[in-house]
């Protein structure tokens, strides 16, 4: 019998109870088994997948055929985790029911459980649209990397009192259009815990300090897989990306010197069974008597 999935219900009760809220992004299946026997409750297969799988320089490139490929194979990967899936670039800004359609991908091909959307006031009627159509709905707010271009780069938002004012009123607009939970990126500490204390749904943060309800991370910055840029905000939990290294050069200089494959790594012919074999086609050979 497969476990029974985390629900939306379960993560907002997680808030009330005032548990914190674990959330690691994950791209493949066995990137999901991993995260799920970690005991994560919650996945995000980001679109940020354009940057450390696809290799683009920004997520917009990413299309709705990669998130639903993604989403499927995390959703193979983990049977418990809540799955939220980010609609990509152009998949929901246009209209209504644009949103509708790749959100209902999202869903049926993908397999997830929920999609996130960024921005704030603009989304609130496509928020409300699809959580009346019955699609759970994660907002995102603060830096949004599907707006890179217009926000002049990656930059911490809200740091004046204007804009902060913006934020919380977009936190606000969001919930009221009926997302279940809110990502919180890249905006200033006292922010974030304002707009989580205001909030009745709960807040993710990435690079808005520890006074949200959870926090996500990008798998990729938090074991250290990537080399060389690693954000500010990244937890520094491994450095996977010099251990593989590390090890490849090893298996290469093995190769070279004829280290590799050892007799362990290698199949042999079994005697016994090779000549039990070569017995049975003598005897059932029509000249296996020697006459």
């Amino acid at each position: 019998m497969r476990p029974r999935r985390i629900t939306t219900h379960k993560i907002q009760a997680m808030k009330a109870r005032g548990e914190r809220i674990p959330m690691v992004t994950a791209y493949d299946y066995t990137q999901a088994q991993i995260v799920e026997a970690a005991g994560i409750p919650m996945i995000l297969v980001g679109d940020s997948l354009g940057n450390v799988v696809l290799g683009f320089d920004s997520t917009i490139p990413v299309t709705v055929e990669d998130m639903v490929r993604h989403s499927a194979a995390v959703v193979r990967g983990a049977d418990t985790p809540l799955i939220v899936v980010d609609m990509p670039f152009m998949s929901y800004q246009v209209d209504a029911e644009t949103a509708l359609r790749n959100a209902g991908r999202l869903l049926q091909e993908g397999g997830a459980q929920a999609v996130k959307l960024e921005g704030g006031k603009p989304v609130a009627p496509i928020i409300r649209r699809l959580t009346d159509a019955g699609v759970a709905v994660m907002g995102h707010i603060g830096l949004t990397p599907q707006s890179v271009h217009k926000l002049g780069g990656y930059r911490v938002q809200g740091k004046t009192d204007r804009s902060a004012d913006v934020l919380i009123e977009d936190a606000l607009e969001i919930q009221e259009a009926g997302a279940f939970a809110i990502v919180l990126e890249l905006i200033p500490v006292e922010l974030a815990a304002e707009i989580t204390e205001r909030l009745d749904i709960p807040t993710i943060g990435i690079g808005a300090g520890l006074h949200t309800d959870g926090q996500v991370q990008v798998l990729y910055d938090m074991l250290g897989l990537s080399l060389g840029f690693k954000p500010k905000h990244a937890g520094n939990y491994a450095s996977l990306g010099e251990t593989a290294k590390d090890a490849i050069e090893r298996y290469a200089a093995d190769v070279k010197t004829g280290s590799f494959p050892t007799s362990a790594q290698s199949f042999h012919v079994d005697k016994q069974a090779s000549e039990s074999s070569e017995s049975t086609r003598s005897l059932s050979s029509p000249y296996g008597s020697g006459n």
